[in-house]
């Protein structure tokens, strides 16, 4: 009967990411007792105030969901329903995304160690002492310094598009490395680029031959984020302190060889940044960890939702207690 229902679900939710008219009416949608609902709430972290998602039985595995640049939580609407029967979802806001506070940087470190500092206080507040991690972009080294500061926590990873090797860093990270090589010469081409309208769209499309699956509120609500006052130079900030992912890569190597978590990694080779090469590259820790290489860009969610929970079920399934 499980096997049934998570079929109807994943079919039902396939037409709803495609864009199609849904298999159900809404009413009868609205009162199906096996649909989990989305909580939103936030919560105080060292007097910074972060916004998550939540879903799912409180007793069921979890799995804590970190989001890329320039999202937030949100980027896993489409994903927490066809996950919630069955597992305890946490999506947070790191701190300068979506609904979190936003510390002035002249007194909050925006780097990637705070952040994931941040997180790991907020799943501890939670309780949440157990759990497996879907990295994306972004969430690849905030979950990779929690998985090494806490190996015994973490049941399995998720990757999408998330890299730890330098085989996945593509032709444009070339000039993205001169502004760490010179914040001074480069910051005010970065910023040009980098936060335009232009690239926060191409972040989504990527060369995806199937533009018209993407809806273009994603990348229209995220720039008009990246345009708040303070987001230039948050996001600065933390894109200078990118080089401490690249210098830690040996150890996020090393932590998958001795630990041997659970693997699953995920990869839209339409990603105009991470090359489908850093998909590949997690077998040299993990020899057989399953990599699925899908139809989809950067943010494989908006183009292959429906995809990726199949896989992410099937996965934790198979290696999470239940």
């Amino acid at each position: 009967m499980k096997s049934v229902f998570a079929f109807v679900l994943l079919a039902t939710a396939l037409v709803a990411c495609r864009g199609a008219a849904p298999a159900f009416s809404s009413s009868r949608t609205s009162r199906n007792p096996t649909m989990q609902p989305t909580k939103y709430a936030t919560v105080a972290v060292d007097g910074v105030n972060l916004f998550y998602r939540e879903a799912g039985p409180p007793d069921a595995p979890a799995l804590v969901l970190l989001h890329g640049f320039p999202s937030s939580s949100r980027m896993f609407d489409s994903l927490i329903p066809l996950l919630a029967d069955r597992y305890h979802l946490i999506a947070p806001d790191y701190p300068g995304f979506g609904q979190s506070d936003a510390p002035d940087p002249a007194r909050f470190a925006y780097t990637f160690d705070h952040l994931a500092s941040v997180v790991d206080r907020f799943l501890e507040g939670l309780g949440i002492a157990k759990y497996a991690l879907y990295v994306q972009d972004y969430g690849g080294p905030v979950g990779f310094r929690i998985a090494l500061a806490h190996p015994e926590r973490v049941q399995a990873i998720v990757v999408q598009n998330a890299v730890a090797n330098e085989e996945g860093l593509g032709p444009l990270w070339e000039p993205r490395r001169e502004f760490w090589r010179d914040r001074a010469a480069h910051e005010a081409e970065l910023r040009r680029s980098f936060f335009s309208f232009e690239t926060t769209r191409a972040r989504h499309l990527g060369t995806s031959p199937h533009p018209e699956l993407y809806d273009p509120d994603t990348w229209t609500d995220e720039f008009a984020f990246l345009s708040r006052p303070e987001q230039a130079q948050i996001q600065s900030d933390l894109f200078y302190d990118y080089q401490s992912n690249v210098a830690s890569y040996p150890r996020w190597q090393a932590y998958l060889r001795s630990q041997r978590p659970p693997l699953l990694v995920l990869w839209g080779q339409y990603d105009p940044s991470f090359a489908v090469a850093g998909a590949w590259a997690y077998r040299h820790e993990l020899p057989d960890a399953p990599v699925h290489v899908l139809e989809a860009g950067h943010f494989a969610l908006d183009e292959a939702c429906a995809d990726i929970a199949a896989l992410v079920r099937e996965f934790l399934d198979a290696r999470l207690p239940r």
